[in-house]
Order: structure tokens, then sequence, then C-alpha cells
């Protein structure tokens, strides 16, 4: 496969080789392009690891300017048991979500799968393999993992997902050219919980609740056991609040499936 450089790559050089000449030619100190090669390395580093910048890949985070108080509730990295107990407390509210599921764990537990769709929720692709190593995988190797986890799902429930949520909000250049091969729709959110992260339910539910407006997408995971109670308190605040719980797709008018 030919080497095809990306512009952050290209850019990187000319700072690189801008700088060298500088230093060469006593205008500059070396520390000065040691400074900036290290401040532009941490900024890359820090817009491929938050899908909320739109900065590699174009994201459906938020929808401004929307009239209705509705947000999107969106649920990481099932079908698991605990996803179930989800599911009632949303029947229970007569709120639907979408659920960004793992095809290996779709393949684990197809009846839940099949069950999510079943209560008229939406799902979306959250890769195959949901590997940590994602950002350092060739644009092949992920679009093969997005596709696996497409075949998954088209095989235990016959859809033909559109969606895709990156997981732990990567995304590159790399996942870029993935989803452009693959087609998704990448869906981000601005409302991080940190449910899989925090233990404190009162400290989760304020994470959400304190800054929310209409348009906001926020993540939770289906595959915590704190999750529940945390998602029936969110639904308490959301109805006294006067705010709509919808899908993904339904807040930002885009076909989920094709």
């Amino acid at each position: 496969m030919p080497f095809r450089p990306y512009i952050h790559d290209l850019v990187g050089i000319v700072l690189l080789v801008t700088g060298l000449l500088l230093v060469y030619l006593g205008a500059i100190p070396l520390w000065v392009v040691i400074s900036v090669i290290l401040f532009y390395s941490l900024f890359l580093l820090f817009v491929s690891t938050n899908v909320r910048f739109n900065y590699f890949v174009r994201s459906f985070n938020h929808r401004k300017g929307i009239s209705e108080r509705k947000i999107a509730l969106s649920f990481d990295d099932g079908p698991v048991e605990n996803t179930l107990k989800v599911l009632e407390i949303l029947d229970k509210y007569e709120v639907k979500a979408g659920f960004f599921c793992i095809g290996s764990n779709i393949e684990k537990h197809p009846e839940i799968f099949r069950e999510i769709i079943r209560r008229g929720h939406v799902v979306g692709n959250h890769t195959y393999s949901h590997t940590r190593m994602l950002g350092f995988l060739s644009s092949k190797a992920v679009t093969a993992d997005i596709l696996k986890c497409n075949e998954v799902a088209e095989r235990t429930a016959s859809v033909k997902m559109k969606l895709f949520r990156p997981p732990f909000g990567i995304v590159n250049p790399k996942i870029k050219r993935a989803l452009e091969a693959t087609g998704h729709h990448s869906i981000g959110w601005n409302i991080r919980s940190f449910d899989a992260i925090f233990n404190s339910k009162d400290l989760i539910l304020n994470r959400i609740t304190r800054k929310i407006n209409p348009g906001d997408v926020i993540l939770l995971h289906d595959n915590m056991l704190h999750t529940p109670e945390i998602l029936e308190q969110l639904l308490l605040f959301l109805q006294k609040n006067r705010y709509k719980a919808v899908r993904p797709d339904n807040l930002f008018e885009i076909d989920a499936y094709s």
C-alpha cells in the first residue's frame, strides 16, 4: 500500500524542518523547536481522544438551536445482562434511547440485542473488539472491525447499522477513512457521565444534570451495575424539568439503518 501522509503529518514535518533551519541560522534556540513540536504532539493527542471537537471526524455531538426540550440518551458497551434492567427502567418512563453495541457482546447475548430492538430503541456500531489499541490500528484494520460488528448485528437481528460510536471517543484520520469506507455516521456526546469511572451515584448524576440543555447527548454505559439506579434518577429529573429523552437518530433526524 503506498504511503499516504495525513495533513497533520505534513504540518509536523514543516514545523520540524522550519525550526531546525532557524536553529541552524541562529534565529532561535533548539529548545524552542522542541517545545513547539511537543506542544503540537500534545495537541494532536488531545483532539484525537475527544470526539466532541470534530477535529478529525465530524460527529453528531449536540444539536444546536433546537426549540424543543429534547435530549438524547445513549448507552455504550452492551449488550449484557445488566442491559435488561436498563430496558425495564426505560419502559417504565416510556423513553427510547440509543444502544451502541460491541460486536463480540452481541454474539454472547443475541437475545438481549434483539430485545433492545423489539422495545423500540435504536442500535449502533461500537466496533466488534472495542480494543484500547483502536487509535494505533490502520484504517484497514478499523474498517474490518466496524464491518465485523455490522455483520454480527445483521446476522443476529437483520439490521444494517449506520450509526457508529467511537470507543473511548477516539477519532483520528485513520478512523475518518474507515468511516468514509463504511458509510457510518459518527455519534458522539457532549455530556459524559463517567459512570464507567466513578462509583458515586450522586457525583455521576450531578455531572449529567448540572449543565443540561436542549439538544444534548448523554453518554452512559449499560454494562455498569449502578447505571440503572442513576438512569432512574436522571429520568425523574428530566420529567420534572420538562425534558423529553429521545433516540439519537431522532434528535439529529438522520437514518439509523441502511
